[in-house]
């Protein structure tokens, strides 16, 4: 499980290095508000930090998020957090964070990996499920971006 997220998170930091000034600026997701590739990865830097977090409560028994926790919230939460920062600092900023994620996982038993919390989009799963999550969150958002850079 470590090493899967160590591998993606190097392949998806070279990807995001490749990028030009003008590839960070590319709409990916239109809308109100709409989010460049520079948002993407703000928001994958910063839902990587919670998650990790919310991990380690899960871990040591603690029942997850509320129950009237708003995922759409805390995006525009950490959107503001991040406004200020460049692309290169949260390259930086992404690796920190995966690494530190990488070690913790690590240092997980089977019985950790079987503990029960309360995601913010899966809900009540086992703790083993919300860490697959983050390789596929990662990739998803990583397809979307392709796919805009293509068509811009």
């Amino acid at each position: 499980m470590h090493q899967k997220l160590l591998t993606e998170g190097g392949r998806l930091l070279a990807f995001f290095q490749t990028l030009t000034e003008a590839d960070w600026q590319t709409i990916v997701y239109p809308g109100e508000p709409s989010w460049t590739v520079r948002h993407i990865l703000a928001h994958l830097v910063a839902s990587e930090r919670d998650l990790a977090a919310l991990f380690e409560h899960i871990r040591q028994g603690h029942p997850g998020v509320p129950p009237n926790f708003s995922i759409d919230e805390r995006n525009a939460q950490h959107q503001a957090e991040a406004a200020h920062l460049t692309p290169a600092e949260l390259l930086e900023a992404f690796w920190t964070v995966r690494a530190n994620t990488v070690a913790w996982v690590q240092t997980l038993t089977e019985h950790d990996l079987e503990r029960t919390g309360r995601h913010p989009f899966l809900g009540q799963t086992a703790l083993r499920k919300m860490i697959q999550l983050l390789s596929v969150h990662a990739h998803l958002h990583w397809r979307d971006i392709k796919h805009a850079l293509h068509k811009a």
